[in-house]
């Protein structure tokens, strides 16, 4: 009997190309495998080379693209060509993202999933010009900084080769939901705040601990000057959605 985490290998047969073995595999592998994520029923593909994504839900009508790499992820992700990437994410056809890591042999080892409105421009990197001497000279590629991302957007299906239970993956991603009706203008404050609390490394902290990141975000905002009043401005949002509790005077809880 296969085992549920390993590409069917069958599929090999069918290409030439490495890279298209993996496409083919993987894409089949999730289309067998993985549930949507924000109402727990199976996908659906899209053809090849569709402009949206490569899996869509009936039922939420939500589109996911899947980007697919061997051993670990490390802290970015090829992505494709820059500006089409920065004007993707700010339409309103940006799809989530599935990050797939395999393993020798191809096992899944590491599954998962990135809802859109974490990613915000400042986490897409931009690559050199492909030299004169390319096929493609002058082309631009990018990365998706996933490191960067909050520990809260990144959702496992599979780490280090165990599965989580889908009612935790379901609730993880109900959680973060809130984000969606932000406008991307309006997220990068709220998602760095974020990114700051998980750097505490607890799941309560208080607002001292938050605030020595200051000068960091007064880096990133030099216009700001009321970095204080943002950073408490955005622990109230989260407080508001859920995503905190207020225990006592400048003492939170990640609930």
């Amino acid at each position: 009997m296969q085992d549920p985490l390993q590409f069917d290998l069958s599929l090999m047969e069918r290409y030439k190309s490495p890279s298209q073995k993996v496409r083919a595999m993987s894409e089949d592998w999730v289309q067998k495998t993985v549930f949507c994520p924000r109402c727990g029923r199976f996908l659906s593909s899209y053809e090849n080379n569709h402009p949206v994504g490569d899996f869509f839900c009936k039922n939420c009508l939500q589109d996911f693209e899947l980007k697919s790499k061997k051993n670990r992820f490390g802290n970015k992700i090829s992505a494709g060509e820059y500006n089409t990437m920065i004007r993707r994410l700010k339409s309103n056809q940006n799809p989530d993202f599935f990050f797939l890591a395999y393993k020798e042999g191809f096992f899944v080892n590491d599954f998962i999933f990135i809802p859109k409105y974490f990613f915000t421009p400042d986490l897409v990197e931009k690559r050199p010009p492909l030299k004169e001497t390319a096929k493609r000279a002058g082309w631009i590629g990018c990365n998706l900084l996933i490191n960067k991302v909050p520990k809260s957007g990144q959702v496992f299906y599979i780490k280090n080769g165990e599965r989580i239970k889908k009612e935790e993956i379901l609730r993880q991603v109900q959680k973060t939901l809130f984000l969606k009706e932000k406008k991307l203008s309006l997220r990068g404050w709220t998602l760095d705040v974020m990114k700051c609390i998980d750097l505490i490394d607890s799941k309560e902290f208080s607002l001292d601990q938050i605030y020595a990141f200051e000068k960091n975000l007064a880096q990133k905002y030099p216009d700001n000057h009321f970095i204080k009043d943002k950073i408490r401005q955005q622990l109230q949002y989260l407080r508001d959605k859920g995503y905190l509790k207020f225990i006592s005077k400048g003492k939170y809880k990640v609930e």
